[in-house]
């Protein structure tokens, strides 16, 4: 129990409850969380939140705990998704962390850590430093104050802030199917899209961390399949499909056909240029060719990055960026502290596909260029030796241009191109594959993939 270096990896605090941490490991990091924002910032006080998973409440408490015994006061906000955290640290201007595992079996749980003004903290900005001294749980340093806890209810003034950055009140009427899956979306989106001109048909908000429907990451295509079902029966406009802690979207069109995050990021990007007030739009390396083309000529600046949140900030950071995108549905705005939320994605595809008469199927269309293969995990003994097999096989042929930006990336002179990076945590080497035409993409992937299982 408690072996910190389990569980807290490259971005958060992740693993079993009780079986590889518990509340008194929750405390110990609590107390580090306090100590470091104290330290480094002078902050005296932190916000939390929490998922409906039944260890988010005490877990979160026991952090709390550890803060106060720092001298560090502690406003909980309660339930809420991820993005409600973040929007808490952003609006309140002090540093937050949120109880959730996110898309994780029931089982888990974790704690995202921020900065004030949501900034991130992750292995490299101060998560390691935090570890360290969760371990050491001693402190040189004695208390200089004595700390308060005390409640705030922010859900209403985040629906208020999310609603004038994008206004649905003079959109035409659409039918949106949403699913929860029993997470944090259930909590929020009726708060959100309260007396807006949207008949919500919802799916599975009832809160419940043991997620009896299906799993909530809609990221695996086999948790959409009631989202889809849904919004052919209802004869719905759009569904959308947030996962665990609702800091993603998946949007689904009339069809029932999922809509690749990539369009998503070129639509969003489109609609954030638009507003004049920035020309850089950041992208990890595996979303879409379509997204740079596309931002290009809308007059902006695209900006690859490598793929991961932290990153996505600092990079949104350095370059003043108005928005950023990731084929896993992250999706980050300047006018939201630079964080990833789910919810204002959605709202403005709701915004695009209600200023205007044409189905959401045709209106993505033109963001939707190539031929994708999605993520293709492939299970490995050794991700380096199969990584340099490939290499070597692509290497000075083919017209082809490697990079390692992240993992390895080989584009080649028919505008088809592929990305293989290998998993922080898994011995997994993840496969994305992008070409001008299917089955182009097809014979790419199944060559590489060839390769990698050999």
């Amino acid at each position: 129990m408690g072996d910190l270096r389990s569980i807290i990896k490259a971005y958060d605090v992740r693993g079993v409850v009780p079986d590889e941490w518990d509340e008194s490991v929750a405390r110990r990091i609590g107390a580090a969380f306090g100590e470091f924002v104290r330290s480094e910032s002078g902050a005296s006080a932190v916000v939390t939140a929490h998922d409906m998973r039944d260890s988010s409440i005490p877990l979160s408490r026991a952090f709390a705990e550890g803060v106060l015994s720092r001298g560090v006061d502690v406003v909980e906000a309660g339930l809420g998704s991820t993005d409600l955290l973040y929007f808490a640290a952003g609006s309140l201007d002090i540093p937050g962390a949120m109880f959730t595992a996110s898309h994780n079996p029931a089982q888990y749980n974790g704690i995202k850590m921020c900065r004030a003004g949501a900034a991130p903290i992750g292995q490299e900005s101060g998560l390691v430093t935090i570890r360290e001294w969760a371990e050491r749980d001693t402190y040189d340093r004695a208390p200089d104050r004595q700390a308060t806890i005390g409640q705030r209810d922010l859900l209403s003034e985040y629906a208020r802030y999310l609603r004038g950055l994008v206004d649905l009140s003079g959109i035409r009427r659409l039918r949106v199917v949403v699913d929860a899956g029993n997470g944090m979306g259930g909590h929020t989106v009726p708060v959100v899209l309260d007396g807006l001109p949207l008949d919500v048909v919802p799916l599975y908000f009832e809160l419940d961390g043991s997620f009896p429907n299906h799993e909530a990451n809609p990221l695996d295509p086999a948790n959409l399949v009631d989202l889809q079902a849904a919004v052919v029966r209802e004869g719905a406009d759009i569904g959308l499909a947030f996962d665990g802690d609702a800091d993603r979207v998946f949007v689904v069109d009339e069809r029932g056909e999922p809509v690749s995050p990539s369009a998503i990021t070129a639509l969003v990007a489109v609609r954030e240029l638009a507003k004049g007030r920035g020309t850089t739009i950041i992208h990890n390396l595996i979303t879409s060719r379509a997204v740079p083309e596309i931002v290009r000529e809308h007059g902006g600046d695209p900006v690859r990055t490598r793929v991961g949140h932290s990153f996505i900030k600092a990079e949104m950071a350095r370059t003043d960026a108005v928005f950023g995108g990731e084929h896993s549905a992250h999706y980050y705005f300047r006018d939201f502290w630079r964080a990833d939320t789910g919810m204002l994605a959605a709202m403005h595809v709701l915004a695009a596909l209600g200023e205007q008469s044409r189905p959401l199927s045709e209106l993505t269309a033109a963001y939707s260029r190539y031929a994708a293969s999605g993520e293709i995990n492939s299970t490995v003994d050794n991700a380096a030796a199969r990584t340099a097999a490939v290499r070597k096989a692509f290497e000075g042929g083919e017209g082809a241009v490697l990079d390692e930006l992240d993992g390895l990336t080989v584009e080649l002179a028919d505008g088809s191109w592929f990305n293989l990076r290998a998993s922080n945590t898994e011995p997994l080497l993840r496969l994305n594959v992008e070409a001008p035409d299917a089955a182009t993409m097809e014979r790419l992937r199944d060559r590489v993939l060839e390769m990698v299982r050999a």
